[in-house]
């Protein structure tokens, strides 16, 4: 994301703070901005690393807390893939990614074609969908290459 589109969701996120009545805290908003300025689906921990500078005496603990109440916020999203670590998404929209089975790295995808995914009713076993994304596990090029 640039600048102006960082600025703009943040200032989203204070109105939502606010019709929520939630205090808009430094460690919040640092957080949901170092997440927005990454495009690599940070994991809490390179979160913490990249605010702990800015926020003395910032906890990991408190990092994973922000996290889990920005994902409840819908301000941004974990992602559910096969590795054992929690990853985070600024961006919010629908959109796909491509996850390196080897060294983990996740890639964003963004076309409107599998957008239009169905599940007929019988393959729903009653459960209703309300959003999803497509994951695909292979190897990256990184790590492709050094396999060979």
């Amino acid at each position: 994301m640039n600048e102006d589109e960082i600025e703009g969701r943040l200032r989203e996120f204070e109105v939502i703070c606010r019709r929520r009545g939630l205090p808009l805290t430094v460690q919040r908003r640092d957080i949901l901005k170092a997440v927005l300025e990454r495009d690599d689906h940070p994991s809490a921990d390179q979160i913490h690393d990249a605010v702990k500078e800015r926020i003395p005496g910032l906890s990991r603990t408190t990092v994973y807390r922000v996290l889990d109440t920005l994902v409840e916020m819908g301000v941004i999203r974990r992602l559910h893939h096969p590795g054992a670590i929690a990853r985070f998404d600024g961006k919010i929209h629908r959109h796909h990614h491509l996850i390196c089975r080897s060294c983990q790295h996740v890639i964003d995808i963004e076309t409107k074609s599998f957008d239009t995914l169905k599940l007929a009713p019988s393959q729903r076993h009653g459960f209703e969908i309300e959003d999803f994304t497509v994951h695909f596990v292979g190897l990256c090029a990184e790590c492709r290459r050094k396999m060979s």
